[in-house]
């Protein structure tokens, strides 16, 4: 059982003689991958071999990810735009003094050279090594992101098939009011007849075989074998498929109709009250199946 949460975080970091890259990638829930990408300049142009690397990860999910690069080296092909540092220096220190912080230290400058355009890289060609730790990074960050999916995953899965256990319990709790429901149903009948005053005008036999059409338009029996089919198709999928989050909801849907059927087919009291119970169950299922891939 390999499921994962669409929710997730990894991180990685590659040093190589010049630089530092660090690699971030924090995912949410979505019916489709979208990914949300930003990269220093000089690296854009490794933007859609980087889309590929997290698309065959990722598979699904709204991803941003984050690759940042820091030099090592003495020198650098980065051009300094004051303009740009002072601008955010001097808007951003307006907004730190007003929260009543210091924006003097060290740390304040070196966030404020980080930001886009104060350092502008200029138009040299990568260093091929620079490139392959940089791509290295990403693959590195996609594994600890699949890791932290794999955790989520277990946790979430674990709470559905408690779920699925509490339908099918909830379903073998019917039967011991099946039996009854039919005398209860008989005698119902009976009443009503017996207040318009035509039961000694009633031939038992015909009465009988009346009933017990009637109780085949009620009988539950083919929902509750569908129901359990469906649940033990669950389980089938999520010890089978890497990839079950679409599958399992279309089963959860199939689970719904059946309890749907057998809500509507019960006409009895406490029957309702376990449908009632079963659906609720359900929802909260349905609820985390959104964050399955």
């Amino acid at each position: 059982m390999t499921v994962r949460s669409m929710t997730g975080y990894g991180k990685a970091e590659k040093t190589t003689s010049g630089s530092k890259f660090t690699v971030e990638i924090r995912s949410l829930n979505s019916k489709q991958i979208d990914i949300s990408l930003k990269t220093p300049q000089p690296y854009r142009m490794l933007e859609m071999e980087i889309r590929k690397l997290v698309t065959a990860a990722a598979i699904r999910g709204k991803l941003d990810v984050a690759l940042t690069c820091e030099s090592l080296a003495g020198n650098t092909s980065a051009t300094f735009n004051d303009k740009a540092f002072k601008t955010y220096f001097n808007s951003i220190s307006t907004a730190v003094r007003e929260l009543g912080l210091n924006p003097d230290s060290q740390e304040f400058v070196s966030a404020i050279l980080r930001l886009p355009e104060v350092l502008v890289q200029n138009n040299e060609e990568l260093d091929p090594c620079e490139t392959a730790a940089a791509l290295d990074c990403c693959s590195e960050a996609l594994h600890a992101l699949d890791v932290f999916r794999l955790r989520e995953g277990k946790a979430l899965i674990d709470d559905i098939m408690n779920r699925i256990a509490a339908i099918e319990l909830s379903l073998a709790a019917i039967a011991p009011y099946e039996k009854a429901r039919i005398e209860k149903v008989r005698l119902s009948i009976r009443n009503e007849l017996n207040k318009i005053e035509l039961v000694s005008e009633i031939d038992n036999n015909r009465f009988e075989q009346e009933l017990v059409y009637y109780i085949e338009k009620i009988d539950v029996t083919e929902e509750k074998v569908r129901l359990a089919q469906h649940c033990s198709f669950f389980r089938q999928t999520v010890d089978r498929e890497a990839i079950p989050g679409r599958k399992l909801g279309f089963i959860a849907q199939e689970i719904g109709r059946e309890i749907n059927t057998i809500g509507a087919k019960a006409n009895d009291a406490d029957i309702q009250k376990i449908v009632v119970e079963m659906k609720d169950e359900l929802e909260k299922i349905k609820e985390q199946l959104l964050n399955i891939l």
